[in-house]
């Protein structure tokens, strides 16, 4: 699984820049909600490290607001 962001904001990370098949991750840690955006290679792996990590913290996943095809998206921080 490939971490975009940990502990995000939403607001300003959660774009349409991203590829289709990431997930905004919602849970708790230490008391306060955090977000990450991941990248799965299949959907049930993000369950299953939250639950393994983080049991009944775990709230939610979701699909990022992200419209890029996987295979045409290119990171844009990545040298050339």
């Amino acid at each position: 699984m490939k971490w975009f962001c940990k502990d995000c904001d939403l607001e300003v990370e959660n774009r349409r820049d991203l590829p289709s098949n990431t997930y905004v991750v919602e849970y708790k840690d230490e008391g306060s909600v955090k977000y990450d955006i991941v990248q799965p290679r299949k959907t049930i792996e993000v369950f299953d490290y939250y639950w393994d990590n983080y049991k009944e913290n775990l709230i939610t996943f979701y699909q990022t607001e992200g419209v890029v095809s996987p295979k045409l998206w290119r990171d844009p921080k990545a040298k050339k």
